[in-house]
């Protein structure tokens, strides 16, 4: 598709991490702020990035040696979608064909890929690595995420549309360069997201292609790219992004690999982030067929109950709270069983 003249908006450089006073770099940076943060050398040290830097060949080899031969999911997109992992034409499939291979069987094809000009797109999806390749896990620490499980993903030049994680991300490049496109959650509208329940991969993502920005079918992307923030990560560089944050992220090289940390700083015994994923389909089962008054009275509820702040409960005794009180592991099972009964 050619692309009309016109001016695209150009996307501000994400923010980079700056020490403080020659204080330690903690969680503190980066949780609570709600903007995503570039963390410059933040794995530097670990061996695999230090082969990564010498060829592409040392890193594939010494994740060879550390496969422990398990399957994983594995994406195949057609040359013709250009690498990018989406829909097919009319939304009637998607633009890859999903295996199930080893480690070292996705490198083998990679390395052969990346001898073809007319290689189709390949990536291992968010792999768990102590389920494949175990023994990265001594080598590899986050001390700022001790007990989260780290996922890779490895490919060749695939493009994940923009979506967006229900969790907090650090994302580690171990290999290869990568480009993150972000948008604030605010920008939902612009973005023309798909369907909720029919998505590649499951994650809900734009229709909107960032490299076709006057597409005429999707014109307020426009909009979009006009708060866009962009930053390319190399090996050993990071990517903190708060949750809802939408992402678009680009492969740039034959061989990436990236290593990331889904994680929520909420410590309530109980709790997960796919609660808030259940309220959203709950909400559209509840809500979505009322009259527009009607779901204009709900939206307030929510509103005030949900979303409001504390001086909205100031003055109900802090005992006599109830399920509007502190999220302790008593009040989310209260708040579980009241959502059954009114199933």
């Amino acid at each position: 598709m050619s692309e009309p003249a016109g001016a695209t908006p150009v996307p501000a450089a994400i923010e980079e991490y700056r020490p403080v006073d020659g204080r330690p770099f903690s969680l503190d940076d980066l949780v609570g702020h709600d903007r995503p943060l570039v963390i410059r050398g933040l794995v530097r040290d670990w061996p695999i990035v230090k082969l990564a830097l010498q060829s592409d060949t040392a890193f594939a080899q010494r994740l060879a040696e550390l496969d422990n031969g398990s399957d994983v999911s594995t994406l195949m997109v057609a040359p013709e979608a250009d690498g990018m992992i989406g829909y097919a034409p009319e939304l009637d499939g998607f633009s890859y064909q999903h295996f199930k291979v080893p480690v070292t069987l996705g490198l083998q094809r990679l390395a052969k890929y990346s001898r073809r000009d007319d290689a189709p797109g390949m990536v291992i999806q968010s792999a768990r690595i102590r389920e494949c390749l175990p023994g990265f896990l001594a080598e590899h620490a986050l001390p700022l995420l001790p007990g989260v499980e780290p996922r890779i993903w490895i490919g060749n030049r695939v493009t994940t549309p923009t979506h967006f994680d229900s969790m907090h991300n650090i994302a580690c490049v171990v290999c290869g360069v990568r480009r993150f496109t972000l948008f604030p959650p605010d920008q939902l509208p612009n973005l023309y997201i798909g369907p909720l329940d029919y998505a590649p991969t499951g994650a809900a993502i734009s229709m909107a292609r960032l490299d076709r920005p006057h597409d005429p079918r999707f014109p307020r992307l426009q909009q979009a790219l006009a708060v866009a923030q962009v930053a390319e990560l190399h090996p050993g560089d990071a990517l903190y992004m708060p949750p809802l944050w939408w992402h678009n992220v680009e492969s740039l090289q034959d061989l990436n690999a990236l290593v990331n940390y889904w994680w929520s700083p909420l410590d309530a015994d109980g709790y997960h982030t796919g609660h808030a994923k259940a309220a959203l389909y709950h909400c559209l089962l509840a809500f979505r067929a009322l009259p527009p008054a009607e779901r204009a009275h709900w939206r307030n509820l929510l509103d005030y109950y949900v979303f409001g702040d504390e001086e909205s409960l100031a003055h109900i005794p802090e005992q006599r709270r109830g399920v509007l009180g502190p999220l302790t592991p008593e009040c989310i099972e209260q708040l579980k069983q009241g959502a059954r009964n009114h199933l």
